[in-house]
C-alpha cells in the first residue's frame, strides 16, 4: 500500500510467458504492491500456467481475442472491483521498467495527479533504448499534431506505462472505447477532456525480441486512429460536433 492506499498493477498479457515472470518479480521488488491482475488474452503460450505460479495475482482469461483496448477493459474493471485506490498498468513483456512504479505510485497517492504516464521520450535516450527510428519518428510526428489540436503539451501519447487513480477511472466511460490499440490515445484524450493534468516521469526504453509491438500495417492504422481522435477532440470543443467520447 502507499499512504493507506491499495496499489494493484494491472498486465494485459497476450503470449507473454517468456517475460511474465521476471516482470512480475520486479513489480512485487517495489514492495508497494497489494495485488497483481494478469488478463490474458487467450494466449497460444503458457502465459496462464506461469501466471497461476505467482503470488497475490488474480488471473482472468478470455476465451476469445478481445484485443488490447479489449483486455484492458477488463483490467480496469477488475481493478476497480477489488478495491484499487491506485491502479498501474505494466505490460508483461518487460518493455517499461517496474522500478518506477514508486514513483508513479507516489504522485498518484499524495493527491498531486490523478494520470502519471512513463514516457520513453523524457530524457532523450529512446533509440539509444532501441526504439525503431520509424516508430520515433512516428511518435514525435503524431504527439506535435495532436498536442496542436488537443491544446496540451505531452511529450507523447503512445507510452503503454501508465498509473491512475480510483476517482478517475471511476469517471471514465471505457466501454465507449476502441477495442483496438487506439483505445491507449482515446483514453488519454478523455481524460484531458475531463479536465484533469496528466503527469509525466522518464522511463528508459527497452526494446528487445521478445518486447510486443505492433507491424507498421496495423500501426498505421493506429496513427489515423490517434488522428481521427484529436480532431474529434477538437471539433466537440468548438462545439461543431458531439461525440459519445467527449460527452458535453
Amino acid at each position: 500500500m502507499f499512504n493507506g492506499k491499495k496499489v494493484i498493477v494491472i498486465m494485459p498479457a497476450y503470449n507473454a510467458a517468456a517475460t511474465l515472470r521476471r516482470t512480475y518479480d520486479e513489480v512485487m521488488a517495489q514492495h508497494i504492491v497489494d495485488l497483481v491482475i494478469v488478463v490474458d488474452d487467450a494466449s497460444r503460450d503458457e502465459t496462464v500456467e506461469i501466471a497461476k505460479t505467482l503470488p497475490n495475482t488474480l488471473i482472468h482469461t478470455h476465451e476469445k481475442n478481445k484485443g488490447y483496448g479489449g483486455n484492458q477493459k477488463t483490467c480496469y474493471r477488475l481493478a476497480l472491483e477489488q478495491g484499487g485506490d491506485i491502479i498501474i498498468m505494466v505490460h508483461p513483456d518487460y518493455q517499461y521498467t517496474p522500478k518506477l512504479i514508486p514513483a508513479m505510485a507516489s504522485m498518484i497517492g499524495n493527491n498531486l495527479y490523478a494520470c502519471v504516464l512513463g514516457s520513453r521520450i523524457l530524457g532523450g535516450q529512446a533509440l539509444k533504448g532501441g526504439m525503431p527510428l520509424w516508430k520515433y519518428i512516428s511518435n514525435r510526428l503524431l504527439t506535435l499534431v495532436e498536442n496542436i489540436l488537443i491544446g496540451a503539451k505531452l511529450s507523447e501519447y503512445h507510452t503503454g506505462y501508465r498509473a491512475f487513480s480510483r476517482e478517475l477511472l471511476q469517471k471514465l466511460d471505457l466501454e465507449k472505447n476502441s477495442d483496438d490499440f487506439v483505445f491507449d490515445n482515446q483514453m488519454l484524450v478523455q481524460i484531458l477532456w475531463a479536465g484533469y493534468m496528466i503527469a509525466e516521469v522518464s522511463c528508459p526504453t527497452y526494446y528487445a525480441e521478445d518486447s510486443s509491438s505492433i507491424n507498421f500495417q496495423r500501426s498505421v492504422k493506429y496513427g489515423f486512429g490517434c488522428l481521427a481522435t484529436a480532431v474529434t477532440f477538437c471539433l466537440a470543443r468548438l462545439g461543431l460536433i458531439r461525440s459519445p467520447l467527449f460527452p458535453m
